[in-house]
């Protein structure tokens, strides 16, 4: 007999299962062998068929997924769902102190804020019409956390009245699109600016662009404007406007274009015209922003107060008292002070071949000796010394010899570099196509 033995138990069952005996010349195979086949087979199946009938029968899980949680809404970043909130506006005459006097906060503690906001910002200039903010605790005590003072339309103070009190100042996120806008002169560019609700300052910043080139005291009716601009937004509200970009102005029939090129972040940018030179000159058109000319250059007119004929080597422009006068051009302060006849008066030396004067200041703002750079303050109208009313005398000398500045031609500044005209010259065509699309409306012309 032959056959495989397993070590299981005595080993009896295994031997005899795969066993064989020769009968007849014959295999015969062991009946026990095939009773176990069948029954393991059985087994088999039947465990397959529970584990398919378990997993078919397992019921679905039900999977919640969290509900999206409600947006904090934060206000100077603070949560505004936090607080009790109360707005107001500063009163002319009114302080801090009497404020927060309102909210059960003594003195004592003001000052201590006073002390706390030592070089972040002065409780003292608080500025009437200006907004401020409350955040007041939810319970019955309504007791004050914050108050929040804001100077302007993105910046604002924070003073936190909290158990440890500390002030600091924060800027509201500001958003800046490009926008353009025109219009045309029926009596005056601001309130061309104003009828279509845009920024005054336009007026200042256009007038500053082209203040070499056009004679902003004598825009006549019918004059036009295009501007191309950055408008700033705070939470989709416009708050001011942003720096000019281009610009397009017609005065008495002549056309006048300025681009903003920026040749490199090292040197900054300035306005150009179509051809590459820039529209700073050596001195600007007036010394005043805004204001008309009462009396020009003459060899003879009527002195007002003389009452008699004389020459008058200066040219007149009147504004109220009190109206910032700016130095035409760079130089060194030769002369600050007071005569009978001048009243109080700055003259400046430019250069080897010009001097200017400003006559019958209200009070004078450099000291002789002192440098000065274009545009800068130097003064304010007044009408001290021989004047009838508020206005600046603006002299002007060429080689010694009193001449009228407005019938002089000065040089530009440094124009767009060779290597840079390719990259302006693609500027000047995008930005010529931007202002042809801007349509100026002349039906409010009679």
């Amino acid at each position: 007999m032959h056959g495989v033995a397993f070590a299981y138990g005595d080993g009896h069952l295994f031997r005899d299962l795969f066993s064989t005996k020769i009968m007849n010349g014959e295999k015969k195979v062991s009946g026990k062998l095939i009773i176990l086949i069948i029954v393991l087979g059985t087994a088999v199946i039947f465990g397959v068929s529970q584990l398919v009938k378990s997993a078919n029968s397992t019921p679905e899980k039900k999977v919640t997924l969290p509900a999206n949680p409600e947006p904090v809404i934060m206000r100077f970043g603070l949560p505004v769902d936090s607080f009790t909130i109360i707005t107001g506006t500063i009163e002319r005459n009114q302080f801090l102190a009497g404020i927060l006097d309102d909210y059960g906060i003594d003195n004592t503690t003001v000052l201590q804020l006073a002390q706390k906001a030592r070089g972040v910002f002065n409780v003292r200039n608080l500025a009437a019409s200006k907004p401020y903010t409350i955040f007041c605790t939810k319970d019955s005590t309504q007791r004050l956390q914050y108050f929040i003072y804001q100077p302007n339309a993105t910046d604002y103070v924070v003073y936190d009245l909290r158990d440890t009190m500390n002030v600091y100042t924060g800027k509201r996120p500001v958003t800046t699109k490009t926008e353009n806008l025109s219009g045309i002169i029926s009596s005056s560019l601001y309130e061309a600016l104003e009828s279509q609700h845009a920024d005054p300052d336009l007026a200042i910043k256009l007038a500053n662009i082209f203040a070499w080139t056009i004679d902003f005291y004598s825009i006549q009716k019918g004059d036009w404007f295009k501007i191309v601009y950055d408008q700033q937004y705070v939470k989709g509200e416009p708050i001011e406007s942003g720096a000019i970009r281009s610009a397009e102005f017609s005065s008495r029939g002549e056309v006048y274009k300025a681009y903003y090129f920026e040749p490199d972040s090292a040197t900054g940018g300035e306005f150009f015209n179509e051809e590459g030179k820039s529209l700073r000159k050596a001195f600007l058109k007036a010394p005043l922003k805004f204001s008309r000319i009462t009396s020009r250059y003459s060899l003879h007119r009527f002195h007002p107060v003389q009452k008699r004929w004389k020459a008058h080597l200066g040219t007149d422009y009147g504004a109220p008292k009190g109206t910032p006068i700016h130095t035409t051009g760079s130089g060194v302060v030769i002369a600050s002070r007071y005569t009978r006849f001048n009243g109080n008066y700055v003259k400046i030396k430019h250069n080897s071949t010009y001097t200017t004067q400003y006559l019958h200041m209200s009070r004078r703002a450099v000291k002789k000796g002192q440098h000065v750079v274009q545009g800068q303050v130097i003064g304010y109208v007044g009408m001290t010394g021989l004047a009838t009313g508020p206005h600046v005398c603006y002299r002007f000398w060429k080689n010694g010899k009193q001449v009228d500045p407005l019938k002089q031609k000065f040089p530009a500044a440094t124009p767009v570099g060779e290597k840079y005209m390719p990259e302006f010259r693609q500027l000047v065509d995008s930005v010529n196509l931007a202002l042809n699309t801007i349509p100026v409306d002349t039906s409010g012309l009679n």
